[in-house]
């Protein structure tokens, strides 16, 4: 079966504040022509080279239609909103693939092939008229490369393979003409902390997008109210009076709450002026879904504003993992609302600086769920497995384990990015300003 694989992955400043966020993709057999193997990141199989044939090219094509119809459907939703950091070959160029994104939205990065390429390089040129912004990709000191530099925005380096020296001078030279640096394929803490000593101005890489510059202290943040409420939902028959009892101690749980249930999203004749009644509007589902990221923006011991990003990721891995179970042959080994919580909670490791064992001592979840998390063992674990591999563009691995999942790959891709599209409604809601209607309102 033809699939593509399409995944953003974070690019976070030395605050560890996500300033974008770059595209990668990936295609495989007749989707993205004949080449099966794995393509680069952020670029597709078959890209043409200066010398390629006219097979190449229709590969190319291929891949480029792919890519584009995929585009056309999503730059309105997930991607909106965002700086999105995408590698585009010179067929998409020649598409005008970059003009589905508002010049606010993108910037547009090359390779050697592209730069190689007088016609491409046109439509770069005529990109930047129009107010784009341009990165190169693992910058060179070469003629090609160095009369490019008035023209382009952002400077990335691959840290793992490219020496010391040769990185030194690089930023050197961007910052003395007004460049970004973007430090990438940052795998360990080694790596991040000679790009962090050489000034780059961003970094991207597994090890970049898992790091979060402190943590919440575990005594108190497992005591919290809202980690105690969240518990409360969670539980397989929740006590209301119980719910009730905690929102009602906590002033920002109250507003929080209130808000929600009047907010337009869960509109109606009623507003909801008590905590029951706004309990009951939301209803236990809608709570246990939202609770986690409450508690984790809102806990007594205040978490790093950085860790934002991981909040989010939790909504989304909630939902991807929720929905993907649908179609797990081997449904019934787990359920989707222990794959909802799978998700979930699959950041606390994150957030909180205690073992993952210890915080899930804390946490009513099933002993699937926690052997998954713990372990990656059984179905659960597969499937967190495969959370991951995806998130981390391994494409590999990716189509291994949706295989052995019996799910589709040629749905992953959409169900992926729907869940953040949702994470990110579901995060805007819930960081609003307070709109709670006044009683002469209309709810």
């Amino acid at each position: 079966m033809s699939s593509k694989y399409i995944v953003r992955q974070p690019i976070k400043d030395r605050d560890s504040t996500v300033i974008g966020y770059e595209l990668l993709y990936h295609g495989e057999n007749q989707a993205f022509g004949g080449d099966t193997s794995v393509a680069e990141e952020g670029s597709v199989a078959g890209a043409p080279t200066a010398a390629s044939s006219g097979t190449s090219t229709s590969n190319d094509f291929a891949a480029a239609n792919a890519i584009y119809n995929f585009l056309t459907l999503n730059t309105d939703k997930a991607l909106a909103g965002t700086l999105n950091f995408m590698t585009f070959t010179p067929t998409l160029l020649m598409k005008k693939a970059p003009r589905l994104f508002k010049q606010s939205e993108l910037v547009i990065q090359i390779d050697d092939n592209v730069i190689i390429h007088p016609l491409a390089m046109h439509f770069i040129r005529q990109f930047i008229k129009e107010g784009y912004q341009i990165a190169v990709n693992e910058f060179q000191f070469a003629p090609r490369y160095l009369s490019l530099i008035g023209e382009i925005h952002y400077i990335k380096l691959n840290f793992a393979t490219a020496p010391v020296p040769t990185l030194t001078n690089v930023i050197e030279l961007a910052h003395s003409m007004g460049k970004r640096c973007i430090a990438t394929n940052i795998t360990s803490s080694e790596l991040y902390d000679c790009a962090v000593k050489l000034h780059a101005d961003a970094l991207e890489g597994p090890f970049v997008a898992e790091k979060l510059s402190s943590k919440a202290h575990a005594v108190g943040y497992l005591q919290s109210n809202f980690f105690r409420l969240m518990v409360a939902v969670t539980r397989d028959e929740p006590d209301i009076d119980e719910i009730e009892q905690m929102v009602s101690q906590d002033a920002s749980l109250v507003l929080g709450l209130l808000r929600m249930a009047n907010s337009v999203y869960f509109s109606s004749m009623h507003r909801s002026t008590t905590i029951r009644q706004a309990i009951m509007t939301l209803g236990l589902g809608q709570l246990r879904q939202w609770i986690y990221l409450l508690s984790a923006s809102n806990a007594e011991n205040e978490i790093d504003p950085s860790s934002e990003e991981f909040l989010k990721l939790s909504f989304q891995r909630a939902n991807f993992c929720s929905d993907l179970v649908e179609y797990i042959r081997d449904s019934l080994s787990i359920s989707k609302g222990d794959a909802y919580l799978l998700g979930m909670f699959s950041t606390l490791g994150y957030l909180v600086d205690a073992p993952m064992e210890e915080i899930l001592t804390e946490v009513p979840v099933a002993d699937e769920v926690k052997n998954a998390l713990l372990h990656q063992e059984g179905t659960a674990g597969k499937l967190y497995a495969l959370l991951l591999s995806y998130e981390r563009a391994d494409w590999d691995q990716i189509s291994a384990l949706a295989n052995e999942l019996h799910i589709p790959t040629n749905l992953l891709t959409s169900l992926y990015f729907d869940s953040v599209d949702r994470a990110n409604i579901t995060w805007a809601r819930i960081t609003a300003p307070d709109d709670v209607p006044q009683p002469d309102e209309e709810a």
